[in-house]
């Protein structure tokens, strides 16, 4: 019954914001936001579905929330400071492939954890073995692994341990 109950909770919560999304509303964009909820909350049900790893209770709903602002964030301080290394060719650009190290167990997580790197101007993820990701940093600030993993992908990987474990 608790396992009906939050999948419930997680549809609602996602059409919900589907709703305030696509506000003034029709009845097609309310019943395509119903079906993408519904498919979203119970398409990890299958063993086969890529979004099983995806947790849909309301902490992990909060967190991903959270995650959207912490994504936003990193995405437009780091478009700044890319402006500015263009615009003000004193400011240092030392590029090299770093390290970086996740506690990230799942598929999923680490897809959004490389795809978030990637996404954030100035980063680019090479290649991931295990629990290691390399990534293309275009001001290397510290090349030991456990420093470049806090700057770099710190602040995501905390939200997407508990989004996806």
């Amino acid at each position: 019954m608790r396992f009906l109950k939050a999948k419930a909770l997680g549809f609602l919560a996602l059409w919900g914001v589907w709703m305030i999304l696509t506000a003034p509303w029709s009845g097609q964009e309310a019943l395509a936001g119903a079906v993408v909820a519904a498919l979203v909350t119970f398409l990890p049900l299958f063993p086969t579905s890529p979004l099983g790893d995806l947790h849909l209770n309301p902490k992990a709903l909060a967190f991903m929330a959270a995650f959207i602002f912490v994504f936003f964030k990193a995405l437009v301080l780091s478009n700044l400071d890319v402006a500015f290394r263009v615009l003000h060719p004193r400011l240092p650009i030392d590029p090299g492939i770093v390290k970086v190290q996740t506690g990230l167990k799942t598929p999923l997580g680490r897809l959004l954890l490389t795809n978030s790197i990637t996404l954030t101007p100035g980063t680019i993820t090479v290649e991931m073995k295990g629990p290691d990701i390399y990534v293309h940093w275009i001001n290397v600030q510290d090349s030991d692994p456990v420093a470049a993993t806090k700057a770099i992908v710190g602040d995501f990987e905390k939200y997407l341990e508990v989004i996806c474990g």
